[in-house]
């Protein structure tokens, strides 16, 4: 059990502090991706993008740190520009650990301990210069390209990335982005996002986010599999979700209320005891 809780921690302090491989800028020109310009396959890639108000589905998580893998069952709960949950239940239904991230931050709950850390995008993007909010989160789990600090992506949108054709895929990276790199790859047959990189140029630390085994959902494509990696940690870290019994019902608590039993962790503490 004690497992779940240190693997629950380092997922998310991985998620917060990662960003990817170094890329160059691409620049559009008059290629064709199938029979569409290149701003044709980019609005078509928006277009096509899924507007469930709420997404759940039951999980089974595999973490892995170095050599060191555990698996554990829960569910993941979305409501779309409002919450997104993580929740890790092991034994019988029983909730031991939660991450909940909102517009306002994320907040991870060790319910064995009652310990929790809370810490807002305003902290996160201070500490790190990054570009970081919960858009960008709510993308990387609905499988949508995005651009960060925006909301929503409309087909005004297409000239704010670069494409490439790489074998049987479109590349899309934002071209605005600076500090990060962020990279979309695409399938140019259905315009499926196949993987999505963020990264910090010019350095070894990335987010890798792939998705897989698409299903029908409300006559959309959900990946009801999706593979991270966390890239440049000295210890290799990653997370495969494997997803069941989808829906898209809304008829569930967006938000977590903790009970004045919990302790709380300054994010700082909680990095010691995962990189020491």
């Amino acid at each position: 059990m004690k497992r779940y809780l240190s693997y629950c921690w380092i997922l998310m302090a991985g998620l917060l502090v990662a960003s990817c491989s170094s890329t160059k800028s691409l620049r559009k020109n008059q290629m064709t991706i199938g029979n569409l310009s290149a701003e044709e396959y980019v609005k078509a890639v928006i277009d096509q993008a899924p507007d469930w108000k709420a997404v759940t589905a039951k999980m089974q998580l595999t973490l892995a740190r170095s050599a060191q893998e555990v698996q554990v069952s829960g569910s993941l709960k979305m409501k779309r520009d409002e919450v997104i949950q993580l929740s890790l239940a092991p034994v019988l239904g029983i909730e031991v650990a939660r991450a909940e991230i909102t517009p306002d931050g994320v907040l991870v709950i060790d319910r064995l301990h009652k310990k929790y850390v809370k810490v807002s995008f305003s902290e996160l993007k201070d500490r790190m210069n990054a570009d970081l909010d919960y858009h960008a989160f709510q993308s990387l789990f609905l499988n949508e390209i995005f651009v960060p600090g925006k909301q929503k992506l409309t087909a005004q949108d297409v000239n704010a990335f670069d494409t490439r054709i790489e074998a049987e895929n479109a590349i899309l990276e934002v071209n605005s982005a600076k500090r990060f790199a962020y990279q979309f790859m695409t399938t140019i047959n259905e315009g499926l996002l196949k993987q999505t990189h963020v990264g910090l140029v010019n350095s070894p630390y990335g987010l890798k986010w792939q998705y897989g085994n698409f299903k029908p959902l409300d006559n959309k494509q959900f990946p009801t599999t999706m593979f991270v990696a966390v890239e440049g940690a000295r210890r290799s870290m990653t997370a495969q979700f494997n997803f069941t019994r989808l829906s898209t019902n809304e008829d569930w608590e967006a938000n977590t209320q903790l009970s004045d039993r919990y302790e709380k962790m300054e994010i700082d503490d909680l990095m010691k005891i995962l990189f020491k």
